[in-house]
């Protein structure tokens, strides 16, 4: 990922309704969820969200797959790893001391899907 990439990816989470939006689509994964679902999951017009899909599409933070009349859209996990490893590239300065409480958080996040 380089500059250009993560700038689009942060500036389309930047807005309430796309993160909300990103994070329900996590919250989904694996199974997904259709776009009028989200729409009345978050409480916003369908054709607003559709806007707003489409930008973290765009980001690649979302894909999405036609099933009939209904579109189902999934986080793109692979792009929220990507990113987190671009913002975490160099961090602290190495010193894996200062790491260590930020890497544990990221561990305790497994160990809590694990125990669902």
């Amino acid at each position: 990922m380089d500059n250009k990439q993560a700038l689009l990816a942060l500036s389309a989470l930047a807005q309430s309704t796309r993160l909300d939006t990103f994070r329900l689509l996590v919250r989904h994964e694996p199974r997904g969820l259709p776009a009028g679902e989200a729409a009345l999951e978050l409480g916003v017009p369908q054709n607003t969200l559709s806007t707003h899909l489409a930008i973290l599409a765009r980001a690649g933070l979302a894909d999405s797959v036609r099933h009939g009349r209904s579109v189902v859209y999934r986080a793109n996990l692979a792009c929220l790893r990507t990113l987190t490893m671009f913002l975490l590239t160099d961090c602290c300065g190495a010193n894996a001391q200062q790491c260590a409480p930020l890497l544990a958080g990221l561990d305790a996040c497994s160990t809590e899907s694990r125990d669902d």
